[in-house]
């Protein structure tokens, strides 16, 4: 694909650089966001060379397809120079030296210099949650992130947030005009957008290493286990559902001293038989099957940047309960079902008309497939992004940036 970005110049299969080291060597939300981003490009827009610098890779089955895709080139440190020296002194000129057409931060940091080198930059911005849940975040943590951020905010020519509710939170703590900021809707993995049919998903989770069986009928949540997920708050409003239509509870997910919390919890008030911990993680296979066959999805968190699980859910068929605040109901569209975290009556209330009324049911799985299909196709996600570049770099180009 060519782009006519300003006079008598074009742009042919462009040299798109990245930050890949979350591709490379982080296995949750960073790492996902950046190989599903980096696929649906690749997919898209073969001819482009998508260039990924990390400080170092792992070889394994996850990030094998962009060391064998043809459209990706891996970027690493000389031989014996350290990682971290490398991406604070070395990246930028190595960025900039391979005639680079535009750099993209894909999880909130670019490096230092680009703009003297010549090299035009757009950073992702996911959240702030180290700003909006302090307790989370040890001090010195929040200084580093702050800095990073602070510093991307100011330098970056532009800045994608992954929602509505992030570009606002950009504005609001960093002072970043509107105009600077695109939403640009987090992707989801490909193959979320192939449903499983029942009796795979069964099969699925009959072959999982659980340490527990999982009953034929449940309700789901999956993410990290911290305060700001609200999992107690599930758990509270469990106790409040009739006993004819409550189902257990399926968790996936880490967590440390919250987990304690919430476990204590549930010991202290006699409800362990209501709740399955099968594993901490589980294979993206594995966590479709548990989508598909759930009753419901519950993620009633506090604060998301973009809310990932409530759109891989609806793309399983699966109906869904989360919040009413933060980027949730962009995430979870008109036909899921929006509460307040900080009322477990509400939440108690729509799980149990979810559980006890198949119509219900059906709206919300048809109303939220629909919804999650159109809003967040991968092939629109992939040129919105290709748009930004190509705009990025023709302000570049006259000076406007």
């Amino acid at each position: 694909m060519c782009a006519n970005i300003f006079k008598n110049i074009y742009i042919c299969n462009m040299r798109i650089a990245y930050d890949a080291k979350r591709l490379f060597n982080n296995y949750t939300g960073l790492g996902n966001y950046s190989r599903t981003t980096i696929d649906i490009l690749a997919e898209r827009y073969p001819d482009n060379e998508y260039r990924l610098f990390t400080p170092k890779v792992k070889r394994n089955v996850v990030t094998l397809p962009f060391l064998l895709n043809k459209s990706c080139r891996v970027f690493e440190p000389p031989k014996g120079m350290p990682g971290s020296v490398w991406r604070t002194f070395s990246e930028s000129y190595d960025i900039a030296r391979g005639n680079t057409d535009i750099f993209h931060g894909i999880s909130h940091e670019i490096p230092f210099g680009l703009r003297s080198r010549g090299v035009p930059s757009v950073v992702t911005m996911h959240d702030v949650a180290f700003k909006t849940f302090k307790k989370m975040y040890h001090w010195h943590d929040r200084i580093i992130y702050d800095a990073k951020f602070r510093y991307s905010c100011r330098n970056a020519d532009h800045i994608i947030a992954i929602s509505e509710c992030t570009k606002h939170d950009v504005m609001r703590f960093y002072g970043v005009p509107e105009e600077r900021i695109s939403v640009v809707y987090q992707p989801v993995q490909r193959m979320f957008y192939t449903p499983m049919h029942k009796e795979e998903a069964h099969r699925q989770l009959a072959s999982a290493r659980f340490s527990l069986p999982l009953p034929r009928d449940f309700m789901l949540y999956t993410g990290s286990i911290n305060s700001r997920k609200n999992l107690l708050g599930i758990v509270k409003a469990m106790e409040l559902m009739p006993k004819d239509v409550l189902l257990p509870l399926v968790i996936v997910g880490n967590g440390r001293e919250y987990k304690r919390e919430v476990q204590n919890y549930i010991t202290s008030h006699g409800m362990e038989k209501w709740f399955i911990w099968p594993l901490e993680r589980v294979s993206d296979k594995e966590l479709q099957a548990l989508y598909t066959l759930a009753k419901v999805f519950v993620y009633p968190s506090y604060y998301e940047g973009f809310g990932l699980p409530v759109v891989e859910a609806m793309l399983c068929g699966c109906p869904v309960v989360t919040s009413n605040v933060s980027s949730l109901p962009e995430a979870g569209g008109p036909s899921s079902l929006l509460v307040s975290p900080d009322s477990v009556e509400e939440i108690s209330a729509a799980l149990s008309s979810v559980v006890s009324d198949e119509s219900v049911r059906a709206s919300m799985i048809a109303g939220g497939l629909e919804y999650a299909t159109r809003m967040f196709a991968p092939a629109v996600i992939a040129e919105q992004l290709m748009n930004i570049y190509k705009t990025t770099i023709e302000n570049f180009s006259y000076g406007k940036l």
